[in-house]
């Protein structure tokens, strides 16, 4: 199975917000949600801070990588932050 370059990466940086200051927060880590053709288009679709995933440009961000612990660790702790502010 092929991966695309956002498919392995599930985190990106905000490094720009200039058109969206609501919905994105310079400088935090986002989730990022695969979607080939969004990537193709020069998108990605990203987790904000609605707790919903929208379609931003690429451009945006800054894709990171992290170790396997380390992503099972933010995606967990990503997982309670939803938990709780859903209660």
């Amino acid at each position: 199975m092929k991966q695309t370059k956002t498919s392995s990466r599930k985190f990106a940086i905000c490094v720009s917000n200039a058109d969206y200051p609501v919905s994105l927060e310079l400088h935090k880590l986002y989730r990022l949600v695969p979607d080939d053709e969004a990537e193709h288009d020069g998108d990605l679709r990203v987790i904000d801070e609605s707790g919903e995933d929208y379609l931003y440009s690429a451009e945006y961000f800054v894709l990171v990588e992290f170790p396997r612990p380390i992503q099972r660790a933010l995606q967990t702790s990503f997982a309670r932050t939803m938990q709780s502010a859903s209660v």
